[in-house]
């Protein structure tokens, strides 16, 4: 799961950027908090723009760099780990993307992009997979 400050930054995001609709991280039947009216037509008019999502390269990653889809951003890589990473990504223009047969590129270096796991939103017409998990990801829900 993507932490607060490790992996994204808290003023730039919205719950639903970070996925937290899915996992738990936020209540649309109670509550009042500042933003619950944006959060709530979020939510009931499905306009959220921005994902979080998995990226993997063939070779290491840097964060704060762009994927680019031809010339134009369609997202930021926010934490590393070597090839794979985690970055913010632009659903509308991915799809467009999708639409070109743009390729996905950071630095010029392809990349790939899925759906974590536990998410439970799709892009269509982008034909971007859903992230199986890790064994230890599997082996954890099992338990």
């Amino acid at each position: 799961m993507p932490s607060l400050g490790a992996d994204y930054p808290a003023s730039d995001v919205f719950p639903h950027d970070v996925l937290m609709d899915f996992n738990g991280g936020v209540s649309f039947k109670k509550g009042c908090f500042v933003g619950q009216e944006v959060v709530s037509r979020m939510q009931h008019r499905g306009t959220a723009r921005r994902r979080l999502m998995l990226v993997t390269a063939a070779t290491p990653l840097i964060a704060n760099s762009e994927i680019r889809a031809g010339e134009k951003v369609v997202g930021e890589i926010l934490s590393v780990a070597d090839e794979n990473a985690l970055a913010m990504v632009r659903i509308d223009r991915l799809a467009g993307a999708a639409a070109r047969d743009a390729a996905l590129t950071v630095e010029g270096v392809p990349v790939a992009l899925s759906i974590p796991a536990y998410a439970g939103y799709v892009i269509p017409e982008a034909g971007i997979p859903q992230d199986g998990g890790s064994d230890a990801d599997k082996a954890g829900d099992a338990a």
